[in-house]
């Protein structure tokens, strides 16, 4: 199983994790976003570009429950304070558009992360995480 986690659940964020759900082999097992789970349970629940999503959407306090799976939801406002060791993240998905240098990028790895998938271009143009 792989364990993938997502940084930034807007737009591009909420985009993959749909996609992700079509893979019984890949598991989001941890969203970091600012917005509490409610607002982002209804985000998932309703998008108005990709319509009502396929499966039930719930949340409580820490979590947003995807078919009866529950995902954990942090809510920091930057990677170097993400603790991702607990979680066993094989990927890192960045999608807050935010962070897209090494120095940025390498908290990811740091904090437990074995690689980080940057949603926008990088600064730089040799990055290899």
């Amino acid at each position: 199983m792989i364990h993938v986690a997502i940084n930034g659940f807007g737009r591009i964020g909420r985009r993959v994790f749909r996609l992700l759900q079509d893979h019984q082999n890949i598991k989001v097992v941890a969203i970091n976003d600012l917005a509490d789970t409610k607002t982002l349970s209804h985000l998932l629940k309703y998008d108005s570009v990709h319509g009502r999503f396929n499966g039930e959407v719930s949340s409580d306090e820490n979590h947003i429950i995807v078919n009866n799976e529950k995902v954990t939801l942090l809510n920091e406002n930057h990677p170097k304070l993400i603790d991702w060791a607990p979680f066993k993240v094989d990927y890192v998905i960045e999608s807050t558009g935010k962070f897209k240098t090494i120095p940025e990028l390498e908290f990811h790895l740091k904090n437990g992360a074995n690689h980080v998938i940057l949603s926008v271009p990088p600064i730089e143009d040799d990055i290899k995480l």
